[in-house]
């Protein structure tokens, strides 16, 4: 990733990304270096994050990469022997073990740090990481709700609250976010995807959304026709003029963290146990297409996936729906 992978010596123009430097003279005795001497780790973390963002990736993920860096070279800062690559190696799983036995990370938290280190080891042009076999993730399939659990969470509070203490704005709060609910569900966005919505992006005649997505890159997706009525309602009230869809009380665009907190909040109104996130209806909207016979790579388009194997999990959701067809092909 890294077209300069020197530039983070310290003390030393160029050289080789080594622990080991020869020293010019006569003898040619090794001067052994700690790796936290021999690199600018505060440099090197900050310019691989900007070197991240430029490469066009989530804000999300750019502060999960800079949480695991920064925690494992706070890790390394207290280690005392790293005067070598063997050395850092046994290091670097020592520090898994310790993930693992102190912390007690999961597996896939587990997989998502060696990938990041090596990464990043790599970006500031170290190979002491190199051969470090990435682990395997788990596989869980992804949950979702039934049809008469989304319905239920979309009209949680339609009924909800004292008769006497309704006003006009709380009114338009509760149709906002139903909109909201509607199109998680409706059009499977992501929660980045919804926040970032655009009043123009909104096509009523065509029930059609333009929407951007990971990587910066565009597709259109659909909404129904329940939704559409509810979208008009919103926007004939809406009432203000932001380049943003949905907006708070200053104008700005809705955080992630909002509609997390607002679809908990939906989901204990409406009784439903599960844990309910806006993945989740994503996970859901995906799940009932399937069931219903829409084609796979259909799902793949509107969900925004690069590749169709992330779009095959969700082939593995509904036993139930394949048991029944298994059953009939049988009978």
């Amino acid at each position: 990733m890294n077209p300069y992978p020197n530039q983070h010596w310290k003390n030393l123009e160029g050289g080789s990304a080594n622990l080991q430097r020869a020293v010019p003279g006569e003898s040619d005795y090794i001067l052994r270096e700690n790796i936290l001497d021999a690199f600018d780790f505060p440099e090197m973390i900050e310019d691989y994050l900007i070197e991240l963002e430029i490469r066009n990736y989530s804000k999300n993920t750019i502060k999960t990469y800079r949480s695991i860096i920064n925690n494992f070279h706070r890790f390394l800062q207290k280690e005392e022997d790293l005067y070598d690559e063997r050395l850092v190696l046994r290091a670097f799983k020592r520090y898994i073990r310790y993930l693992k036995r102190e912390k007690n990370v999961s597996q896939n938290y587990i997989y998502l740090v060696t990938v990041v280190a090596k990464k990043f080891f790599e970006f500031g042009g170290i190979g002491v990481l190199k051969d470090v076999k990435t682990p395997k993730r788990t596989k869980s399939l992804p949950k979702s709700l039934n049809e008469n659990e989304v319905i239920n969470l979309i009209n949680a509070m339609d009924k909800n609250g004292d008769e006497g203490v309704k006003s006009e704005h709380s009114e338009f709060l509760k149709l906002r976010n139903k909109v909201i609910l509607a199109l998680l569900y409706s059009s499977g966005l992501r929660v980045s995807e919804l926040v970032k919505l655009h009043s123009d992006s909104v096509d009523l005649r065509d029930r059609t959304l333009r929407i951007r997505g990971k990587g910066e890159k565009d597709r259109i997706v659909l909404f129904d026709e329940e939704t559409k009525e509810l979208l008009e309602g919103y926007i004939l009230k809406r009432g203000d003029h932001s380049d943003y869809l949905f907006v708070n009380r200053s104008g700005n665009h809705l955080t992630p963290r909002y509609i997390q907190m607002m679809i908990k909040d939906y989901a204990k109104a409406a009784g439903i146990k599960k844990r309910v996130t806006p993945h989740i209806l994503r996970h859901s909207f995906a799940t009932h297409l399937l069931k219903n016979g829409v084609d796979i790579r259909a799902i793949q388009q509107l969900l925004g996936h690069a590749n169709l194997s992330t779009t095959q999990i969700y082939t593995s959701v509904d036993m139930h729906t394949l048991k029944n067809v298994y059953d009939r092909a049988k009978n």
